[in-house]
């Protein structure tokens, strides 16, 4: 895989016969990177996250994520994609009847990793994301804040190679969002993988070198 992560080339993106959401859009996200997707409600912000996960297609132009062309994308493909992918959304998405350490397993199981693997890894990021204590409880036994660190868990199960947030902190306190953007960071400083954030807001105190597109009119722009 080379040192892009995404690369997109006159991309245009929509639903349906409808008028395309983001249109002529070149941008080139590099490896390590940590990037911030900005833009008014509407903007298309989620359709483009959308498409970098394989779940919309281009109407035109190229997308390619890890090296997969999403344009021409199959199951065997999305299924590659997926793998190199660890995502991770505003209402969490948890399986309400399984316990968090099930949960963090999940991407592993789908993988085919065996049970010792899987386990390993879950008390692991148990560990990483200081909810060891909470192992067996289930979703709904657990704040907001747990949940989505639950979330970011599940995400770095697999070790991914680009960690896609859609409005990660959008439901939290101050101080639980303060403990995702520090394992988000830690993800990309400690672990090398390429974060990028759609967000309405980017913190003030983020505290590190990140790069910036704002949408606007359909056009993705970088952020000087």
């Amino acid at each position: 895989m080379n040192s892009l992560v995404v690369d997109a080339k006159n991309l245009c993106l929509g639903y349906g016969r409808d008028e395309p959401i983001i249109t002529e859009t070149n941008i080139s996200i590099s490896s390590h990177e940590f990037v911030f997707i900005t833009g008014k409600s509407g903007s298309g912000k989620s359709t483009f996250l959308k498409a970098m996960y394989g779940e919309l297609l281009p109407k035109k132009g190229d997308l390619n994520i890890c090296g997969v062309n999403v344009k021409k994308i199959n199951n065997s493909k999305l299924n590659l994609l997926r793998r190199y992918l660890g995502i991770i959304f505003q209402d969490y998405k948890l399986i309400e009847n399984w316990t968090i350490e099930k949960n963090i397993m999940l991407p592993l199981m789908i993988g085919g990793f065996s049970k010792n693997v899987c386990h390993a890894q879950a008390t692991k990021l148990l560990r990483h994301v200081k909810l060891t204590h909470k192992m067996g409880k289930y979703p709904l036994e657990l704040s907001g804040g747990e949940q989505q660190r639950v979330a970011i868990a599940r995400a770095l199960a697999h070790n991914p190679v680009l960690i896609l947030a859609d409005e990660p902190t959008g439901n939290l306190d101050e101080y639980s969002s303060e403990v995702i953007w520090n394992l988000l960071k830690n993800a990309q400083a400690q672990l090398g993988t390429t974060v990028v954030v759609v967000t309405h807001h980017i913190p003030a105190t983020i505290g590190i070198n990140y790069k910036h597109f704002f949408i606007d009119k359909g056009v993705l722009y970088e952020v000087p």
